[in-house]
């Protein structure tokens, strides 16, 4: 049965970063913009999303920040966390899936954000496998990532298929020898899954 490495943000869920910078950045302009560029992109997020900063850390620092009000670190982390959103006809899509597929969850995220997720999203629960970034620490735009599942589930490629939103992650896979789609919309991407599309 073939493998759906199925990615989180903007498959699953809407992601709003600037709802978080908004909710933390002290009230000054370029402020909320400025959180954004520091925390939701760039270096730091990638080292936490690789687990190469632990939670702790990323709250220290933003606690530190004179960009970020002063606030207790449970409230930054409920902030950090409260940028999601349901996607519509996500749950379907998965269902859907999961009759002709295995479904493991394969996302660059961060320990908070999984936390939330998994307790929002009833999609992402049960899953057979999840290949987390801040747990094996690789991005998907690096073919290392998708070789590091196939080693460590010892898969042949041939048997997964990589459903994400981010082009550089679908090439990536391809690097690695695994077939993607470049995620939409869920009525295209099971058109395209079930017509054996990429």
């Amino acid at each position: 049965m073939e493998i759906i490495l199925l990615d989180i943000g903007n498959v699953l869920v809407r992601v709003d970063f600037m709802s978080f910078s908004r909710a933390v950045a002290v009230p000054r302009e370029g402020a909320a913009e400025a959180v954004l560029a520091k925390y939701c992109s760039g270096d730091l997020k990638a080292r936490f999303d690789t687990g190469r900063i632990d939670a702790g850390a990323f709250l220290a620092l933003l606690s530190a920040d004179p960009l970020v009000r002063r606030l207790p670190a449970g409230e930054l982390a409920l902030a950090w966390q409260r940028i999601f959103k349901p996607l519509p006809g996500a749950a379907e899509g998965v269902a859907a899936l999961a009759k002709r597929s295995r479904i493991w969850i394969m996302s660059d995220t961060d320990p908070l954000h999984f936390a939330a997720l998994m307790e929002r999203v009833p999609p992402l629960r049960d899953r057979e496998r999840y290949c987390l970034s801040f747990r094996h620490g690789f991005l998907k735009s690096s073919p290392e990532a998708f070789r590091h599942v196939l080693q460590d589930s010892v898969l042949d490629p041939a048997c997964c298929t990589l459903v994400d939103d981010r082009a550089e992650n679908c090439r990536a896979a391809g690097e690695a020898g695994i077939r993607s789609h470049c995620f939409t919309s869920w009525p295209e991407a099971l058109r395209a899954l079930d017509g054996g599309a990429g």
